[in-house]
């Protein structure tokens, strides 16, 4: 069986990325849409964001919110094409859980828990059998977090976003709402190139 693409898009805050994610797959009646962001109570600005997202969607289109990826990656029973938004609010998760924002944790564990999640969603991706786009944040174009646990996520999501370009097909870095192909080509243009002509006359 042939492989499905597998597309990572990467951008900083507002540049876009998501619609441009939203985008790739808008042709596809169902899909399986991701968000890695979960609930933040008594934050009316982050409720709104989350409400714009899930207007923005189509009707038809399924939403999970999870941070464990791995099993709805390797899931060969739902043909659903997946939407993972995003790797960011992913890391930051899996960081919460592990304890890793505390200095002394995450030099007692917390810091070889994290890569050994990050590993395993990397090589997830490398095997997934279903069509896949994600999202994430590329940080390494703005200025030194202050704190050491800013440059602590800062320098593992860089990690992270490296491991799942390495596995990803496509890999597209999205600036002011306009994509460029780093990996692979742009997908969303050979696949409209790979689509027969509409016939005339």
């Amino acid at each position: 069986m042939e492989r499905m693409a597998r597309t990572l898009i990467l951008g900083g805050a507002r540049s876009g990325k998501s619609t441009r994610a939203e985008q790739l797959l808008a042709a596809h009646r169902d899909v399986l849409y991701v968000a890695t962001g979960g609930t933040r109570e008594d934050d009316a600005d982050w409720a709104r964001r989350v409400e714009l997202h899930r207007e923005r969607r189509p009707t038809g289109w399924r939403t999970a919110e999870t941070l464990d990826l791995v099993p709805v990656l390797a899931d060969a029973a739902d043909p659903a094409p997946v939407l993972v938004d995003c790797l960011g609010l992913w890391l930051t998760g899996t960081m919460d859980r592990a304890g890793a924002w505390d200095e002394d944790a995450w030099h007692r564990g917390a810091e070889a828990a994290v890569a050994r999640q990050c590993a395993d969603l990397a090589e997830a991706v490398r095997l997934t059998p279903r069509q896949l786009v994600l999202v994430s944040n590329e940080v390494g174009l703005g200025v030194v977090p202050g704190t050491p646990a800013g440059r602590r996520f800062r320098d593992t999501l860089g990690r992270l976003n490296m491991a799942v370009a390495e596995a990803a097909d496509h890999v597209l870095l999205v600036v002011a709402g306009q994509a460029l192909a780093i990996k692979g080509g742009a997908p969303a243009e050979r696949e409209r190139q790979e689509r027969p002509a509409p016939r005339t006359g």
